[in-house]
């Protein structure tokens, strides 16, 4: 941009569907064939199609990964669907730099937030449009569908925080949300 030059943003946000348009928008899809051994049952997750598709992410990184003092933007749109009694759900993470915090807020459906300390507490927040969410320093996250429609979920997180996706893979969350009796549970 020139010195008093008045121009456009590179990346415009549909506040309807919440998708992200311009140049530098990344996006990422996850199929339920990415998604092995997150969910409980084994056997009913092998039965499913595994090229149907769980989560979609979208971003915008403004600056480099790892830049100190910057912020990314985001949004998750999780699928609706089970795995035996298991929503439909994100892998979940800490952050690299495990001092680092998030905003999630709600835009479409329902869901949960469901958040582990690394002390292995864990506890849910309610998700719908307009609910917001502060993912403090050391708290894993992951977002579960618990709806019939899609979950649209928007993230703002800084630049330099990272994604710890190891911790989760190798030790899970220490509980799972399942629906019983026709509502969700953390059990």
């Amino acid at each position: 941009m020139k010195h008093l030059e008045i121009g456009k943003s590179p990346v415009e946000l549909n506040l309807k569907n919440y998708q992200m348009t311009g140049e530098s928008i990344n996006n990422q899809t996850r199929k339920l064939k990415d998604l092995k051994g997150i969910f409980q049952d084994q056997e009913t997750f092998e039965k499913m199609d595994m090229e149907q598709i769980a989560y979609a992410v979208q971003s915008w990184l403004p600056v480099g990964e790892g830049t100190p003092g910057g912020l990314f933007i985001g949004a998750s749109t999780i699928y609706p669907g089970k795995v035996g009694n298991e929503y439909f759900m994100t892998k979940g993470h800490f952050h690299s730099l495990g001092d680092r915090a998030e905003f999630y807020w709600g835009v479409q459906g329902k869901g949960m937030l469901i958040l582990m300390d690394r002390d292995r507490n864990a506890w849910a927040e309610e998700v719908y449009p307009g609910s917001l969410h502060y993912i403090g320093g050391e708290i894993a996250h992951r977002l579960a569908n618990t709806g019939v429609e899609k979950l649209i979920v928007g993230a703002c997180w800084p630049s330099d925080a990272g994604h710890d996706y190891e911790e989760i893979a190798v030790n899970g969350f220490s509980a799972r949300l399942v629906e019983l009796d026709g509502k969700p549970k953390l059990v």
